[in-house]
């Protein structure tokens, strides 16, 4: 069996933070911008947000990402 190699996730800044779930919570910002303008693939951004929002406002975002993202083809 092969060693894993982790992809090291990018130090950031407090105020990169804040902009990332900004940008997270907003539904008009999908995760391919927030890559594109910050590096991050949904995997990190999920982790950056279960990380910074209290349990419950993060099980509710992902509950709304989901729920959205069922109905409409390009959501998150």
């Amino acid at each position: 069996m092969g060693i894993l190699k982790m992809k090291k996730t990018p130090t950031l800044e407090s105020y990169e933070i804040s902009e990332i779930i900004e940008m997270a919570l907003s539904d008009h910002v999908s995760f391919n911008q927030i890559q594109k303008q910050h590096g991050l693939r949904e995997d990190e951004v999920k982790k950056i947000m279960k990380t910074n929002l209290k349990a419950g406002s993060y099980k509710a975002w992902r509950k709304r990402v989901r729920e959205f993202s069922s109905r409409r083809e390009h959501y998150k």
